[in-house]
């Protein structure tokens, strides 16, 4: 059998090696943008199914870790409290974020007048249930003040289960590896065998909760976010909660995942058992999805583009790993086990529990099967965040470079990934839950909203279905590892007030989602694929090494 990374794409050096001189030609030509016409988009409609095809719905995009305040019960706010508060002290701590829970009905409003029409936001699990067994009842009565809200506002919510973070006692990242058997203060985590299935039933239990409780408002689900980046920081390389380092035992990471994939399973099964409400008129009661982190990956070696047999196989493994297995294991059934290409176990119980996929974009990145940081059987070494080794690549122009994440931030790359996914998945009805830059600089924010806009319309101009585009963020929030210096918000925060000031991009994506189109003039002054504008205050790095911010 022929391994399902090998899907037979023609490599796309020739569209690297060209893309400087159709750049070149470009900037004389095109100035900051072109001079193509106006982009019209249709109404919104269901998020799966057939009915909902060729629809399109704007939305915003957070997550309740990263933005609510008071939520002293998940393991990020353990992981990064100081130690004199009892937690580890790990990065910046989150403290209370952007203010998000005390403050999300005014960010309601905040939504309301940039006329978007979906919010995806997470309901926090350990608030809703902060020791193990024992629901809080006044944290569901504040989520659903909120729902409400939105309805009364006209936007209708999508709401994650599972965005990064879990009730301290899942894994208390103070006590793993775990000396002791699982208890009800600490379950060991996903990389537990005896507590991996104690997770899985518990947040299985979470999700019907939710959708029991709020079935009669939310009819859009999903639950997990970007499942691989997810385990690969936080039972990889330990740079996320609980910190577990497993990416030299490959089969303890596979195990992980094999866990996580179950983890979801069940979350869906419990969805569609609970909510049987439509909410929205649209005929279906509960739409469940999951979200994934997409990137253009790209064949590299020693700091350029490479067509070395090795170099274009690491970059298939790379997508088949990042993209593919996941959504691979959740629609077939099947599970690749030893990450060789071929799927070898059969696990009926996860086929065909996914309704929509979310693709979330930020980057291009280089991949080399050189000095591999991940070993065997992967093989494979991609440019990160502080990991270069030759995979990384200079940036056709650097004012693509975002300098406070470390990566080339090529807007027309969601291009190619999207007809790809659709390729794979071709029934699979797809959405762009996240798309952003992090920057000071709002006609940079503008920028990436118009380009990525551009590319995802060509993608449906070619028969792709994707049906709608979440900005990320409504605000500048706690940005996980990197704390609070990236600043992805539509809207700026003082962090000394909370006040929330609106940029440029918060001005111009009102302005198109109010309108249902991008216009010429907007396109000409934002779009097109020539310089962005310079982020002021950095020096020009064309291979984008990150800059952190000062304290």
């Amino acid at each position: 059998m022929r391994p399902v990374w090998q899907d037979g794409r023609v490599p796309r050096l020739a569209r690297a090696l060209v893309f400087g001189l159709i750049l070149a030609s470009c900037l004389a030509a095109c100035g900051g943008g072109d001079a193509s016409g106006p982009i019209q988009f249709a109404p919104m409609g269901a998020l799966s199914g057939a009915a909902g095809k060729g629809s399109w719905r704007f939305g915003i995009a957070t997550a309740a870790t990263q933005i609510e305040d008071m939520d002293t019960a998940t393991d990020w706010y353990t992981w990064t409290a100081p130690t004199a508060m009892g937690g580890l002290g790990k990065g910046t701590f989150v403290g209370n974020a952007t203010d998000g829970f005390t403050k999300d009905l005014d960010d309601v409003q905040l939504l309301a007048g940039l006329h978007v029409e979906s919010y995806r936001f997470s309901i926090e699990w350990a608030r809703i249930e902060p020791v193990r067994g024992q629901i809080d009842e006044a944290a569901i009565a504040h989520y659903r003040a909120e729902l409400e809200a939105l309805h009364a506002a006209g936007i209708r919510p999508l709401v994650t289960l599972h965005h990064f973070s879990n009730p301290t006692w899942v894994g208390d990242p103070r006590a793993i590896p775990c000396a002791d058997a699982p208890s009800d203060t600490n379950l060991c985590g996903f990389a537990d065998p005896a507590g991996a299935p104690l997770i899985i039933d518990a947040v299985a239990k979470h999700a019907g909760l939710m959708a029991a409780r709020f079935g009669d408002l939310v009819d859009d689900w999903g639950t997990v976010n970007e499942p691989i980046n997810y385990l690969l920081a936080s039972y990889g390389i330990g740079y996320f909660p609980p910190g577990l380092v497993t990416i030299s035992n490959i089969p303890k990471f596979i195990a992980v995942i094999r866990t996580y994939i179950s983890m979801h399973a069940a979350m869906y099964a419990a969805i569609k058992a609970n909510d049987t409400i439509d909410a929205d008129g649209d005929g279906i009661a509960a739409s469940v999805g999951l979200s994934i982190s997409v990137v253009d990956w790209e064949p590299s070696r020693f700091h350029a583009p490479s067509t070395n047999p090795d170099n274009l196989a690491a970059r298939d493994r790379m997508v088949y790993l990042f993209h593919y297995l996941f959504i691979d294991s959740i629609t077939n059934g099947m599970f690749d086990s030893d990450f060789d290409g071929t799927p070898d176990e059969a696990h009926p119980e996860w086929a065909n529990t996914l309704d929509w996929l979310g693709l979330q974009y930020y980057e291009r990145a280089g991949v080399s099967g050189l000095n591999p940081l991940i070993g065997a059987p992967v093989n494979i070494s991609p440019c990160l965040a502080g990991f270069d080794s030759g995979q990384c690549l200079p940036a056709p122009d650097p004012t693509y470079c975002v300098p406070r994440m470390g990566y080339e931030g090529y807007t027309d790359g969601i291009h190619d990934i999207l007809v790809a996914v659709a390729a794979r998945y071709p029934t699979l009805p797809l959405v762009v839950t996240e798309a952003g830059i992090a920057t000071d600089v709002g006609k940079r924010r503008a920028e990436n909203i118009v380009r990525v806009l551009e590319a995802v319309t060509r993608a449906r101009d070619e028969g792709v279905d994707v049906r709608g585009y979440y900005h990320w963020s409504l605000t500048d929030n706690f940005e996980w590892a990197e704390g609070f210096g990236p600043h992805f918000g539509l809207f700026s925060v003082d962090y000394s007030t909370y006040a929330r000031t609106a940029t440029e991009g918060a001005d111009v994506l009102g302005t198109i989602a109010q309108a249902r189109e991008i216009t010429a003039e907007q396109r000409a002054t934002y779009g097109g694929t020539g310089p962005m504008t310079v982020e002021p205050g950095f020096s020009v790095d064309p291979l984008c090494s990150k800059v952190a911010a000062t304290p």
